[in-house]
């Protein structure tokens, strides 16, 4: 297991222009949602990008936050890939304005067993947002002229996905998609939404993702924090031990949310974030803002 996170405090005109050294992520300060941008050099010059998910901020620091507005201003036209962790309008809402802004897609990936009229199906019970309704129309556009869904090949990456089929679970959270990224053999989990009761299936049927969740050094806390996110066995019994945890929602909206204690006597943490003296096991978008990793020399750093 590699326990090297040093954090380290930057200038505020370097935290502005986040360099890429041997690569970098992003997660983003968003709304009660999430948004995350992997960013890895290749060769010749190449640079490849994932988004993980596509939320986006109503008011931040007084305007309108999109992902392809942030795209966009970096003169980026194309990501190799876009993961799509919950089939909710929280982590697709700047899906519209992405596409708007002319950047093209290589890749749509979410859970496999949920087709875009099955999305459509399960929106219909609480409501349908227009970032979904959009992803789904891409999909269905994309499988009726067979688009192949082929994830890219990055270099110093492993792209590890994980999931509960449709229709032994009926519910946007209990499909949520669990998107793994090992990069430079550190390792970052996003689970979308997923809910106890889907934890539990997934390990119990599942045994090659019991090391993949053991392995984990940051874990996005399922749901944004609430505490139906949380399964207690997956660090109990199956050996989930994360040097940090991150909770991705700008504020909180509900009382299950108050769930930092937990995470934290979960983590192994770090010290000297932002130059605090302290130990810090959970970071959260709504204290913390956005939350960078770059890599270099083998090395982990957040910032």
């Amino acid at each position: 297991r590699r326990d090297m996170f040093p954090a380290i405090e930057l200038a505020t005109d370097q935290m502005t222009h986040f360099p890429l050294h041997a690569g970098g992520l992003q997660i983003f300060d968003v709304d009660h949602g999430q948004c995350a941008l992997l960013t890895m050099p290749g060769d010749g010059g190449t640079i490849y990008r994932v988004l993980i998910d596509c939320g986006h901020a109503a008011n931040f620091q007084g305007r309108p936050w999109y992902p392809g507005v942030h795209l966009q201003s970096l003169g980026v036209s194309y990501i190799d890939m876009l993961v799509c962790t919950n089939f909710d309008e929280d982590h697709m809402s700047g899906y519209p304005d992405l596409v708007s802004r002319g950047i093209s897609i290589g890749c749509i990936l979410g859970n496999p067993t949920v087709a875009p009229e099955t999305i459509v199906k399960l929106k219909t019970r609480d409501g349908m947002g227009q970032g979904i309704e959009a992803l789904a129309n891409t999909l269905a556009i994309r499988r009726s002229i067979a688009w192949a869904q082929v994830p890219p090949t990055i270099p110093n990456v492993n792209m590890i996905w994980s999931w509960n089929p449709y229709p032994y679970f009926d519910d946007e959270n209990n499909l949520s998609l669990v998107f793994t990224l090992d990069v430079h053999g550190f390792r970052f989990m996003f689970p979308g939404d997923m809910e106890g009761n889907g934890w539990a299936n997934l390990l119990a049927t599942c045994p090659a993702f019991r090391p993949v969740a053991a392995g984990v050094h940051v874990l996005i806390a399922a749901h944004h924090g609430r505490r139906n996110g949380i399964f207690e066995e997956m660090f109990d019994v199956y050996g989930c031990t994360p040097q940090l945890v991150v909770i991705s929602d700008d504020y909180k909206q509900y009382d299950t949310q108050e769930t930092t204690n937990y995470y934290g006597s979960k983590a192994i943490g770090i010290t000297n974030y932002r130059g605090q003296s302290d130990v810090r096991r959970v970071l959260t978008t709504r204290s913390d803002g956005e939350i960078r990793f770059s890599f270099l020399n083998g090395q982990c750093h957040v910032w």
